[in-house]
Parts: structure tokens; sequence; C-alpha cells
């Protein structure tokens, strides 16, 4: 795996590889690397790295700006809000080197003739090089774009994940915890989506998250994409599992489901500017549990399976 390689595809990846592309895209890696055999189903797609990034950065002069504006915030010259509005604006106003423009490209061509369509619906994350690392995590910071189509949309979305790498939280955070702005770097993964419009989605823990006890899974689920669930838009299902039954199949594991109110849901935009829309639940989506106990087991099982790879990784 070349250094200077400015597209990686994710089952070419491991957690090894945060420097190139992130926490995030270098777990998503991982995953899809090492567990795909035991039956985590992680959808598939890249990577572009930090080296493309940084040599975004050069091809467009940003180094001095990105200096200046950063210093100026610093003596108290330009308050946070004028440096972070002048840094984004100057990234996304930004040209892509035409040979980091064809790898994005081509990747994603690639994506659609893997899957047999001639536009594929891909989710574009930002993952910043420092992210996930003992010491920082800078989860949630930066933006994410959905249903996202077209040879051209996906190198739209990049840059403007690249802007997203200055929100005013990000800039701040970084000089509370004293990272170079000039050091942290930026991956963006490129992924298939899963159409959960038409169904649910959500997140899910190997352990009690406020509690820490470490033998329940916990998952959260609403209708629609899992976007509302992150951001804390909706309330989502909650279903609790006792992690040392799930491996007896006679027995029953799940100890408590929790009926969420649910009253939004993130759906695809059809038409317009906007890739997606969030509408009302209908009342029989309110009342209904978003997934079966089926599901339910079979994503603890994952969370188990999960766990226990990072854990004999060191991680």
């Amino acid at each position: 795996m070349t250094s200077e390689a400015f597209v990686l595809w994710f089952e070419d990846l491991k957690y090894t590889n945060i420097p190139q592309v992130g926490g995030k895209n270098a777990f998503l890696g991982e995953m899809i690397r090492s567990l795909a055999e035991e039956g985590v189903q992680v959808p598939g797609g890249f990577a572009t790295t930090a080296h493309a990034y940084r040599e975004f950065i050069r091809h467009n002069n940003l180094k001095d700006i990105l200096a200046e504006e950063t210093q100026a915030l610093d003596k108290g010259e330009r308050t946070l809000e004028q440096v972070g509005t002048a840094i984004r604006r100057a990234l996304r106003h930004g040209e892509f080197p035409e040979e980091i423009a064809h790898a994005i490209r081509e990747a994603y061509a690639g994506m659609c003739r893997r899957d047999g369509v001639e536009a594929a619906s891909v989710a574009v994350r930002s993952s910043a090089t420092a992210e996930d690392l003992l010491l920082a995590s800078f989860a949630g910071q930066q933006e994410a774009y959905l249903n996202i189509t077209g040879p051209e949309d996906p190198l739209a979305a990049c840059k403007r994940c690249y802007a997203s790498l200055f929100t005013d939280r990000a800039i701040n955070y970084r000089r509370e915890r004293g990272f170079d702005h000039l050091e942290v770097a930026l991956s963006v993964g490129v992924q298939k989506m899963v159409q959960s419009d038409r169904a649910g989605s959500g997140v899910m823990f190997s352990l009690d998250t406020d509690t820490g006890f470490p033998d329940v899974v916990v998952i959260d689920a609403a209708w629609g994409l899992g976007e509302t669930v992150v951001q804390g838009a909706v309330d989502p299902d909650e279903y609790r599992v006792f992690k040392p039954r799930l491996a007896e199949p006679d027995l029953d594991p799940i100890l408590t489901k929790k009926l969420g109110r649910k009253e939004k849901k993130m759906i695809y935009a059809v038409g317009g500017n906007q890739s997606t829309q969030t509408v009302d639940t209908h009342e029989a989506e309110r009342n209904r549990l978003v997934l079966t106990d089926d599901e339910i087991l079979t994503l603890a099982r994952w969370a188990v399976i999960i766990e226990k790879h990072y854990r004999m990784s060191g991680l």
C-alpha cells in the first residue's frame, strides 16, 4: 500500500491505517477485512487519503490562508466565527487536482460496476486523521452527506467534508487541546448506502454507556436513516440484550424492549436540491417496534464478535 495513494478501498484497510484515512475509515476497513467471514455485514466503499487532502491544500495554495486565519484568531484579531467562515469558504472554492478528481471518479465508477447500477447511492463521511485517538475524539465535529449519486456529486461532497474540518466547534476543540490545525488532515469515506429509509436504522453499543456495565448490548433504533438517532432528533426504540447468554441458541437473552415515540424519520428526497428530507412518521410506525427479535439477536451477536476482535487486537 503506497503512502502516495489518493484513494484506498475499505477492504485494503485496517486499524493501523489511521494516519492515512482517519479512525472512522480505518475501523470500517478493519471490520470488512477481518470480520466478513464471521458474518458481520458492513457496506463497502473507499476512502480518500490524508495525502489527497494535503495535495488539495497545496494545489490551491491554502496553507498560508489557514495559517493566517488561525494565527489571527490566536492573537484576538478575528473572532472564531469570522475565521471559520473564511477558511470554509476558501476550502469550498478550491479545485481538486485532476489526478485526484480522476481517482475519486474512477473509484465511484468501480462501486457502480460492483453493484451493477448506473449511479450508486453513497454516504460521504468525514474521518479526521487525529480522530478516535486515546487523547482526542473528533466524532461528530465534521460533516456527513447522504444519498449522494452521480459521478460529480461525490467530488462536491468531498470538498464540503474538507471544509467541515474547520467548523467553529472543530477549530475550538483543537485549540483547547493543543492540536496544530495544519497537522490534522481529513480523509473522506464514500460508502454504499443501505436504503434504510424503507425500514430502520440506529446505533449499537457493546456495553451500557450510562453505567459501564459490560454484559449487555444496547441498541437504539428508529425508522428511516440513522442520522436522526445519532443527532438525538428522535426518541428511538431501545433494546437490551444479555451478552453471556447469546451463545446459547435455546435461550432468549433479550432483557428489555422499550418502544420509542419515533415521531420523525429521515428518508431519501425526490427532486429538488436536497438529497434527504425529514418527515413525520405514521401512527402505525410510532406504535410498532423497528426490530424483530431475530434482528435484535443478530445485531447483538455482531456486537460481541466486533468487541472480541478488537480486544484480541489489543485496541
